[in-house]
């Protein structure tokens, strides 16, 4: 009864509460389980390898000081641990609250039954609140829950993955054991083996209380908890009535495994009650179990569920029920005039047509390939053969049976709100036709062959004034004098032998007709209304059952575009499923109600989306054919045209294909734009928001596929792929804009959108190698649930996105190691056979196929590629100085002052020592790095100044401006400083050689060893004149000069600008002494060192970003300025 629900009933409110959070749970379970972090599967090698010594099972806590104890010792393990700690402790703390919410409902529940039993509740007890209506679907729904939520956890959240998530939550949470339910979280959720008796031994880890759970198997074995049957009057309907109690009677059962096991008569008996023609049960939310599977290690159930074998089915009458809803569908066989009369037909056909569609979609869904046994594929093989499964001819009746639904339920509720107006209007018009037969027995409006009469006049008139009486605020009083109304007139024509006269038998038969209307009017209630939201219910079908007719859906809206608008139907139909859970939320109050009904909402959107993508789907292939024809065929037009040249660019052929193709494009867009705008659940479809988030779904799709295509290839070149890319993309960008109008859409702007989102999205992912804390694909901001970016995952180990294959692709064609690179052509050349290989136009064909954002998300990668080898650079440093330390330390001694000129001989022993290091290889690549950042800054400013010219002019002067206010030191500038370095990344407006990627602790003699690795490469290297740049002397060698000197100069600036003027001064230093030991020579002989030194300073000078180099070297080089005529003549 409704007291039970008061706000001053205590127990009730507690009760409801504790079910309301059961229902919030289990949607915060389901919203959790697609984001379970792909590293805590382990399904890899590489993942095993990896992230095995870290992410541990629960053998974590009986040998958790031996576990840390290693990840302390070994700093790799240690930085990997750091890493998963700053990336996915947020994720950990979402799964370990409904983990632990699991385990805290089971023992509130517990809690809540002992308060009873205590007496704490005054005059209530577990028998009192069985007796009250509310009372006892609260108290079976609230262990109910419980099972389901064990049962979906396993289901969608592996034992080892759970156990995996627990420990590495509380390894990183820093929380104690007292501060947490760890241990019996760890006690109620580890790994369960689905064999046997199973769940048996699972709902045994935190037993329900078990007097609750006999007196709630005895109560739905014996009561209709819920009331259903009175809406399912036919015997064969009972096991559909009393489905839902049937659900949850097998879920208690499991928390009774005795009755299951042993007791036979009892089995039997729920058997013949429940499931003595059916052995699948809907439990939640699409959530179905299996009785032949999942009964099969208990012995009296199993038995007892032979009685399935010989049932008849009930599938085979579908197509005769497809006919019986088309004869009632047919336009002018139900409208608002005959729709009382024939309501109760139509509800009887509907209930049929349901209980056949449930029965039929449960017991041919598709079985889980994980726990389905022989029995039970026997079993399902059957009734497909029985029911000759037709997946189009059941969609065809669930599309019916929908539609007219939703149309009984539009009459009702149209006949529901005007029922007061139209009672008024049919007892006014009755009122009318009387006064006006009145008028006709008085003879004031004679008609022929009708005498005059004044007592039937004046009896007439008296009926008109009982007709004004009759009151609609009193209807059952005013329904018995409308039936003695009847009475009388019909009367009236027997009595006075008016039978024979054809007008007053008409007129009095219309007046009755009215009073008859007047009847049913009357009885409109919501009880239809309520019968057909119990039949109509498609809860069953919620998730994985639904989706399995999606093929056929399509079908459908592909053949007829228009068919959409019988789908809204079946779209509402299915929102019934948030019905049961939404309602004990409300009931309660409860904070969560918004939040689970955005997701089951936003559920349910996403599966129309995904039936109606078929649309842009479509739309997109025939737009392929129109960017084949625009790409390849059809000629743009130029500004200027000569009269001769009209024809050749009419093309009158190809474009009437462009034409036909654009409207067939339009009747598809068409078609989803009929469906009318829908509240389902809290979120209000709009067909055009549909419309747009499908095509920008399916943009995406094509984006990623020409991207991940192109770039996945190993056997073309790189500039061929970008020619590829370019020109698709590009054709696509044309396409969309010649779109926009026919399907009422901004095809550029969402074309510009998608691409800018796909490339962000890439960078982002890619650049999560490097970062510490990464940024899951679920929590990025350019990351959306309605149009998601799903990147194929690519089997290479060294990029996660095309992107990454892209920049590892351009990093392997320009290895200095094997690439020469000219300064003047700003192009890199194979070292052996001198043909081009990365040029200015590559770059400019770089930017066609990604575009802007593309290439600023490029040289974000390449920034971050520096700084991994600026670390491994500074590793390098401080092995070889530390190993070396003794040695530098004299040879520093020795070479003070910096003026002082050492004999060249000195240096040998230690670049002998050095000459192994990795330190150079390191330095060619930083430089490699920087040079193509460079050209990528290049790049952007012209593309910045040629297309955005004002903007690029304004952030100009704002950067310099910027620049004087920092240096003057004036106001506080430096949060519109960043913000104006965001701006002006597109714009190239950054130099990447005075950038500070890495800080480092001081090295002792870091210059001197830098400079000892530089003087060591010059020997390698000489200076060439004909391509003005320094090269290897041997290709063999793998040195290139000018990628050397920019890293030279770029870990420089990482550093203090003093260490970098002392390593200038050891240069200088060795320039000097050997200058002065050549003349000494009474001849000077042809050396390459000299050039190859001179042209390092001099580069160096030129690419480093602290000018007063030029004036340092000057000073301690007197002879600087000669130095070229000295190499033209010795050489």
């Amino acid at each position: 009864m409704s007291d039970f629900l008061a706000e001053n009933n205590l127990c009730g409110q507690t009760l409801v509460k504790i079910v309301s959070r059961g229902n919030a749970i289990i949607a915060n379970l389901l919203s959790l389980k697609d984001n379970i972090p792909q590293i805590f599967r382990l399904e890899t090698r590489a993942d095993v390898l990896r992230y095995g010594d870290v992410i541990v099972d629960l053998k974590y806590f009986s040998e958790a000081d031996a576990f840390e104890h290693k990840i302390d010792q070994n700093l790799t393990l240690r930085d990997l641990d750091d890493e998963l700690r700053e990336s996915y402790i947020e994720v950990l703390s979402d799964f370990y609250s409904v983990f632990e919410s699991i385990y805290r409902f089971a023992v509130e529940l517990n809690k809540f039954v002992e308060d009873i039993q205590d007496g704490h509740y005054i005059q209530m007890t577990l028998e009192t609140i069985l007796w009250d209506v509310e009372g006892r679907q609260l108290l079976v729904e609230s262990l109910y829950l419980y099972g389901v939520m064990l049962l979906l956890v396993d289901k969608y959240i592996e034992g080892p993955i759970r156990e995996r998530m627990i420990t590495s939550f509380y390894r990183y949470s820093g929380l104690q054991h007292s501060e947490t339910n760890i241990d019996d979280v760890c006690k109620l959720l580890r790994s369960t083996k689905k064999i046997g008796t199973y769940p048996q031994d699972y709902f045994r880890r935190v037993d329900p209380n078990p007097t609750l759970v006999q007196l709630l198997i005895g109560r739905l074995r014996s009561d209709d908890i819920y009331n259903q049957l009175t809406s399912y009057a036919l015997p064969e309907h009972r096991t559909t009535a009393l489905a839902s109690q049937a659900a949850t009677l097998v879920i208690i059962l499991s928390f009774a495994p005795h009755i299951l096991q042993n007791e036979n008569a009892t089995m039997r008996e729920i058997c013949d009650k429940f499931f003595y023609d059916n052995y699948v049960v809907h439990v939640y939310m699409g959530y179905s179990i299996n009785l032949v599977e999942f009964w099969d290690g208990f012995k009296s159930a199993k038995a007892a569920l032979e009685i399935c074998k010989s049932s008849k089915t009930n599938g085979t009458k579908i197509k005769q029920l497809v006919e019986e809803v088309k004869k009632v569908l047919k336009e002018g066989v139900l409208v608002e005039e005959n729709i009382l009369e024939k309501a109760t037909k139509v509800v009887a056909l509907l209930r049929e047509c349901n209980v056949t569609l449930r029965w039929t979609m449960l017991h041919t869904a598709p079985l889980s390939t994980e726990t389905a046994t022989k029995r039970s594929r026997q079993f399902r093989d059957q009734i497909l053969q029985e029911v000759k499964f037709d997946a189009e001819i059941i969609l065809s009746l669930l599309l019916q049976v929908a539609e007219l639904e939703l149309k009984v339920k539009e009459l009702y509720t149209k006949l529901l709100n005007e029922k007061e107006s139209k009672w008024l209007e049919l007892k006014k018009e009755a009122k009318e036709r009387i006064e006006e037969l009145a008028e006709v027995f008085s003879g004031n409006k004679p008609l022929s062959r009708i005498e005059k009469n004044d007592n039937l006049c004046h009896w007439l008139k008296t009926k008109a004034t009982q007709i004004e009486s009759l009151d609609f605020q009193k209807l059952n009083f005013s329904g018995r004098k409308i039936i003695e109304l009847i009475r009388a007139l019909n009367d009236m024509l027997e009595y006075h032998n008016l039978e024979s006269q054809i007008q007053v038998r008409d007129w009095i038969g219309e007046t009755t007709g009215c009073l008859h209307r007047m009847l049913r009017t009357g009885s409109i209630n919501e009880d239809t209304l309520v019968t057909l939201q119990i039949i109509g219910d498609l809860g069953y079908a919620w998730g994985v059952l639904i989706d399995t007719f999606t093929p056929q859906m399509q079908g459908l809206i592909h053949k007829d575009p228009f068919a959409v608008s019988k789908l809204r139907a079946v779209f509402l139909k299915l929102s019934s499923a948030m019905d049961i859970p939404l309602m004990r939320l409300n009931q309660a109050k409860s904070q969560e109600l918004v939040t689970v009904s955005s997701y089951y909402s936003g559920e349910l959107v996403a599966y129309v989306q995904k039936v109606l993508q078929i649309i842009p789907e479509s739309v997109f292939s025939l737009l392929h054919e129109i960017i084949e024809l625009q790409t390849h065929s059809v000629k743009e037009l130029p500004t200027r045209l000569d009269k001769d040249k009209v024809k050749d660019y009419a093309q009158l052929e190809a474009r009437h294909q462009i034409s036909r193709l654009t409207h067939d494009m339009s009747v598809l867009t068409e078609g989803i734009l009929m469906m009318k705008s829908t509240l389902v659940g809290i979120i209000r479809i709009d067909p055009q928001v549909l419309l747009e988030r499908g095509i920008r779904k399916e943009l995406l799709r094509q984006l990623i596929l020409t991207m991940s295509g192109s770039f996945g290839s190993v056997k073309v070149s790189l500039e061929w792929k970008l020619q590829q890319i370019a020109q698709r993309v590009d054709g696509i960008r044309r396409s969309f804009e010649y779109i926009g109008d026919y399907v009422n859409s901004h095809g550029l702007k969402i074309f510009q959108d998608e691409l800018s989102r796909l490339l962000n999205f890439s960078a982002e992912q890619e650049s999560n190698v490097w970062k510490k804390v990464k940024i899951l694909p679920f929590h990025s901001s350019y990351q959306s649930k309605e149009v998601p970016i799903q990147l194929p995952s690519l089997e290479d180990p060294l990029a996660a996105t095309f992107l990454g294959k892209l920049v590892n692709e351009v990093l392997s064609l320009t290895e200095s190691k094997s690439t020469i690179y000219l300064a003047d052509t700003s192009s890199w050349y194979d070292a052996k056979y001198h043909t081009p290989l990365l040029t200015p136009d590559s770059f400019k064909l770089l930017e066609g196929a990604i575009d802007i954002v593309g290439l600023v998300g490029v040289d974000r990668l390449f920034s971050f590629h520096c700084a991994k080898e600026l670390e491994k650079l500074i590793k390098n440093f401080q092995s070889e100085s530390s190993s070396n330390l003794d040695i530098l330390s004299t040879f520093h001694a020795e070479l003070q002052p910096a003026s002082k000129v050492q004999q060249l001989s000195a240096y040998g022993p230690l670049l002998l020592r050095i000459s192994r290091t990795l330190i150079p290889t390191a330095l060619m690549k930083i430089g490699q790095i920087q040079l193509l950042r460079k050209r990528i800054q290049y790049q952007l400013q012209v593309s910045g100044n040629l297309n955005a010219k004002h903007i690029y002019c304004a952030l100009g002067v704002a950067n310099n401006l910027t620049s004087k206010s920092l240096l003057a030191k004036g106001e506080n500038i430096e949060e519109f400083a960043y913000e104006l370095s965001t701006c002006s990344e597109p714009f190239g407006m950054s130099d990447p050689m005075s950038k500070i990627y890495v800080t480092l602790k001081p090295i002792q003699h870091l210059p001197l060893l830098l400079a000892l690795v530089t003087v060591h490469q010059l020997k390698k290297l000489t200076f060439s004149k004909t391509v003005s740049t320094l090269m290897s002397k041997k290709v063999s060698e793998g040195v290139d000069g000018v990628p050397f000197v920019v890293g030279v100069s770029t870990f420089l600036t990482q550093i203090h600008p003093g260490q970098a003027l002392s390593f200038l001064a050891y240069i200088c230093q060795y320039l000097n002494s050997y200058i002065i030991q050549m003349g000494n020579t009474s001849i000077p002989k042809k050396d390459e060192d000299l050039g190859a030194c001179f042209y390092f300073l001099k580069m160096f000078i030129k690419v480093h970003p602290r000018k007063e180099c030029d004036k340092f070297v000057r000073l301690l080089v007197p002879s600087y300025d000669m130095i070229p005529s000295l190499i033209n003549l010795i050489t």
